[in-house]
């Protein structure tokens, strides 16, 4: 049988790193039904720890509950919907809605709503406080650590509260939580009675929980709350203390709390020592990966050079065109070449050279396995305006295959002087406009 543990540290707070062991702890023990086996109101670490030794109980899931004023609850309206999208976006949406450098906070995530996603924001370094506080419990398991207040019952429509000493804890049906002085529960009297949507509501339920002592002792201002006129207030009396109340509202999901323990404060990442078994193949997986950025390397100066023998290539063609351009580079070629084809492209197939060598360069990049066919001179008669090119390929096909091409495009091209080798073909293709 699973059994979960709910912990709430009582004021005032120990010194974690003086005195640790002072600190005072309320506490209940639920089985997997929901039913309390055990309690404590003000009991040490040791004497929970004792407790559950005493009663052979071990991995007992750990929730943690922190003063609701502690963390600060905002909404973010993030359109995107994949986690990793929206935790990037998630310190710009609720910047302006905390008072302290974003830096310094600790974000945790909840439920998206219809206003947006719900957001718990705790100062970094109090979080990692209350981190330290709740770990390292023997036979306990941390599983997650919430504000106190956002563990209170929904009331559909309307507000909780809940009466905790010189505390009151707050509620709504949208998940918000906030935690107030008893004595000024009376200023939220015209906050509470604001319809919480846009409908028009003659009256705002509020479900009030408290012992009857409690009652007792705010029996005026729970009067003033009724005479708001906006309120339906109901008082439900609790036997016991209000942990019951928070934990029994847990475990049958009658709240919407936000679980810290996200981010560096998961209860995953700091499980350090599963990852013992994996050591041997992580070792593994490190060699490979150190062996495949050296392959990646070696590939990458590979085409590197085949790329400096491309443009030595293309610039031995260009200089045959242009012998007397000492200015164009293999860095700025295509440039060059791209501004003198617009600047000539008006003038139709007959333009001369530079559109000539643009139909026969596109027609040479369209034939499969182009590597396999080389131009060993290029010639230029602008009185006949014929472009004559030495082409040699492996196969006559790939010699016609550029021909067609170039004949398809309204040009005349023809491939004269054949010569069929035992390694290819050459010969002397003809271009002139059409």
């Amino acid at each position: 049988m699973s059994y979960r543990l709910y912990v709430r540290p009582l004021p005032p707070f120990a010194d974690p790193d003086t005195t640790p062991d002072a600190q005072l702890y309320s506490w209940v023990l639920l089985d997997a039904s929901g039913d309390a086996q055990a309690r404590g109101t003000a009991d040490r670490k040791e004497d929970i720890e004792q407790t559950l030794a005493q009663n052979d109980l071990e991995n007992v899931l750990l929730v943690g509950l922190i003063p609701g004023e502690e963390a600060l609850f905002c909404v973010a309206d993030i359109p995107a919907k994949q986690t990793r999208f929206v935790h990037q976006a998630l310190p710009y949406a609720v910047e302006e809605q905390i008072a302290q450098d974003i830096e310094g906070v600790h974000l945790a995530l909840g439920n998206r709503t219809d206003k947006g996603f719900r957001v718990a924001a705790v100062d970094h370094y109090r979080m990692a406080e209350w981190a330290a506080m709740f770990s390292g419990w023997e036979h306990l398991k941390l599983e997650a650590i919430y504000p106190d207040a956002g563990l209170l019952p929904i009331t559909e429509g309307g507000w909780s509260i809940c009466l905790d000493g010189e505390t009151a804890m707050l509620a709504s049906k949208e998940g918000e939580w906030l935690s107030v002085q008893a004595l000024n529960l009376t200023m939220f009297a015209q906050t509470l009675a604001l319809p919480p949507s846009e409908e028009v509501v003659a009256e705002v339920p509020v479900t009030v929980y408290g012992t009857e002592q409690e009652f007792e002792r705010q029996q005026a201002d729970l009067a003033e709350l009724k005479s708001s006129g906006r309120l339906t207030v109901t008082e439900k009396t609790l036997e016991l203390m209000p942990l019951e109340l928070l934990a029994h509202a847990h475990h049958h999901h009658l709240c919407q709390p936000i679980n810290l323990c996200q981010g560096e404060y998961s209860t995953r990442t700091r499980k350090t020592s599963a990852l013992g078994p994996w050591k041997p193949l992580i070792a593994v997986a490190s060699v490979w990966f150190v062996i495949q950025i050296g392959v990646e390397v070696g590939m990458g100066f590979y085409h590197q050079q085949k790329a400096d023998q491309t443009n030595e290539q293309a610039m031995a063609l260009y200089r045959q065109a242009f012998p007397n351009d000492t200015r164009t580079q293999a860095g700025n070629v295509r440039r060059v070449v791209e501004g003198q084809l617009r600047q000539l492209q008006a003038d139709g197939p007959d333009a001369g050279f530079i559109t000539l060598m643009k139909y026969t360069g596109e027609q040479y990049s369209k034939i499969p396995d182009p590597g396999s066919v080389m131009f060993n001179s290029v010639n230029y008669s602008s009185n006949r305006g014929e472009l004559a090119v030495d082409v040699r390929a492996d196969s006559y096909n790939k010699l016609s295959a550029l021909r067609n091409g170039l004949t398809n495009q309204g040009l005349k091209a023809e491939i004269g002087s054949v010569v069929n080798e035992s390694d290819g073909a050459r010969g002397r293709l003809t271009v002139s406009g059409g």
